[in-house]
């Protein structure tokens, strides 16, 4: 199965120096790619010093990460993308046992154990060991909670299909990205590869983490807690519900949604956070304003499974307290 590793990278020099030596060493087996989107920090010049091996995909300006890996991944020919972020430290056989699951089952999509690079005992925050949305469409993981994150004792060193992959190793098949388009490029970035993964669950495909794999993340470093970061999460959350849910309860989940973002507006607001206040009534108002554009790329969805396993994982942690995957 020909492989391919895609690496977007915007002004991270810094972090290709650091963490390419890794993936060189151990993929062995893959092609190699850096997706540039129009850096300004000589990447491209260090590139081609230090590692010509390297292939290069250079575009003309910064399309962020949903339409930087649409456009860079049309050059690169491949059976399995591996779409890797520039902050991820792999390890030594991290890529054999993904693409052997791949080569063995019709699983779709996959991403290994995400560890954090920072405190490597404990998972990491973008992916941990496999996503899962509620009915409200909050994301949270096998590994980590909102922001409580379990420590790795080896809970979750098994194959287990999830609902979505991590952007920061995201592995998909090429017939099956192109089958859905890619990612959503209006999204920017944040939070389009839980869209990718929940179009690929209503065409009947399979998310899977694969236990035997593992790399380190670092995280934060596209875009750190901001307001800004507030913006797409509400934003981008929304959007993915309106074309994703099943038509029968399309209106009635969203209007809980709002609900809920209103009491996240308001919780804000009395800890004296107003930027993020209004960075929620912002990310509505550009939800109302592209209603009719987002809902005309709704597919026709028939609702054979359910895409939640728990109604409310705000309930679950913020009241009853459940802050681990096993306590749900």
């Amino acid at each position: 199965m020909k492989t391919a590793i895609a690496i977007l990278n915007w002004n991270g020099k810094e972090l290709l120096e650091e963490f390419l030596p890794a993936i060189i060493r151990y993929s062995s087996s893959a092609d190699i790619y850096v997706i540039d989107n129009a850096s300004t920090d000589n990447s491209i010049a260090f590139l081609t010093q230090n590692f010509p091996s390297i292939k290069q995909v250079i575009l003309k300006e910064n399309y962020g990460f949903a339409r930087g890996y649409n456009e860079g991944l049309k050059h690169i020919d491949a059976d399995l993308y591996c779409l890797l972020n520039n902050d991820v430290e792999v390890t030594e056989n991290w890529l054999n046992s993904i693409v052997e699951g791949f080569k063995k089952t019709n699983v779709s999509i996959a991403q290994p154990l995400l560890l954090h690079h920072k405190n490597k005992k404990y998972f990491d925050y973008a992916g941990a060991a496999g996503g899962f949305i509620d009915k409200y469409g909050f994301a949270y993981c096998r590994g980590r909670i909102f922001n409580d994150l379990e420590e790795n004792l080896n809970q979750y060193n098994n194959t287990h299909d999830c609902f979505w992959a991590s952007g920061a190793c995201f592995f998909v098949r090429k017939n099956v990205w192109n089958e859905l388009g890619g990612f959503d490029e209006d999204f920017f970035m944040h939070q389009e590869e839980i869209d990718f993964c929940w179009r690929a669950f209503n065409a009947g495909k399979i998310t899977q983490t694969i236990g035997t794999s593992f790399v380190y993340h670092v995280g934060g470093a596209s875009l750190a807690p901001s307001p800004k970061k507030t913006y797409y999460n509400h934003r981008n959350a929304l959007w993915m519900m309106l074309k994703n849910l099943p038509k029968a309860s399309l209106f009635p989940i969203l209007l809980q949604r709002f609900i809920l973002d209103g009491i996240a507006g308001i919780h804000y607001l009395f800890q004296g956070n107003f930027i993020s206040f209004f960075m929620v009534i912002k990310a509505h108002l550009a939800v109302y304003a592209s209603l009719r554009k987002t809902i005309k790329k709704r597919p026709n969805i028939s609702a054979k499974r359910q895409y939640f396993q728990h109604k409310s994982i705000v309930w679950d942690y913020f009241i009853l307290r459940k802050s681990k995957f096993h306590d749900l």
